[in-house]
């Protein structure tokens, strides 16, 4: 039997404590899961992808031991699908947060059905904890000055305060 290999992608412009809950989630649901970090992003990061991929992976380092699976951090550019096909994936896996993300997910996973029909797309709704984590609003706080305590890692603070300050 062939490893089952899952996707996660995202922008991770910060990796929230909501990434982290949907990454340690997925872990029980593949062999092998690749974290892909998009270069290609209607938004605006503020972390290169170089950066963004070094900040996941030191995030992530003790979740696929526990787990018993391997975690790779890759990032990518281009159609998900192809990177997806790349790295021999079955399953796309999107956490959801709202009815809001459903809509745009539920849309992207038909297109990406319709490229690559052999790709199954997962959806994980956020933990009762994490539904209200994004990114964008960890970003804000911090350059407001406030506190993200909860909502990302000691890690993450520091590097969004460097940037910031």
């Amino acid at each position: 039997m062939t490893d089952r290999v899952g996707i996660y992608p995202g922008t991770f412009d910060p990796v929230t404590f909501g990434h982290m809950d949907v990454i340690k989630r997925a872990t029980k649901l593949v062999d092998k899961l690749v974290i892909a970090v998009a270069a290609d992003t209607a938004k605006t990061p503020i972390f290169a992808l170089e950066k963004r991929v070094k900040i996941v992976q030191e995030e992530v380092v003790l979740i696929g031991a526990s787990a018993g699976i391997e975690i790779e951090v890759l990032g990518f550019e281009g159609l998900l699908v192809n990177f997806a096909k790349e790295n021999e994936a079955s399953l796309i896996i999107r956490g959801l947060r709202a009815v809001s993300d459903f809509e745009y997910e539920f849309q992207m996973s038909g297109m990406n059905s319709k490229l690559e029909p052999d790709i199954q797309t997962v959806f994980l709704p956020a933990s009762e904890g994490t539904h209200f984590i994004a990114s964008r609003f960890v970003k804000e706080i911090v350059r407001l000055g406030g506190s993200v305590e909860g909502l990302v890692s000691p890690n993450v603070r520091k590097e969004l305060e460097r940037h910031y300050f």
